[in-house]
């Protein structure tokens, strides 16, 4: 019997991002991603902390083989380069 991984916090908000990213044509600035995966979050019935915009930036970092600054660092635009498997 095999157990089904939970993902991580970060995971999760770095799947949330690049959802919202496609919808929003694979590009977007920080805070209007932080803003729709918030949305995305209260729809789920899930809870939206004060620090879910640091937590999301932390997942973008994390995740850096799924996102990056198209801009270049200091940039607050993000785009999403892969797809989560």
């Amino acid at each position: 019997m095999s157990a089904t991984k939970q993902p991580t916090i970060l995971e999760a908000l770095a799947r949330d991002a690049a959802l919202v990213l496609k919808s929003l044509g694979g590009s977007a600035h920080e805070s209007t991603v932080i803003d729709c995966v918030a949305a995305l979050r209260r729809q789920r019935g899930e809870p939206v902390g004060p620090d879910l915009g640091r937590l999301i930036v932390e997942a973008f970092q994390r995740y850096s083989e799924w996102f990056a600054r198209p801009f270049g660092e200091g940039s607050k635009r993000w785009a999403l380069i892969a797809e989560p498997a």
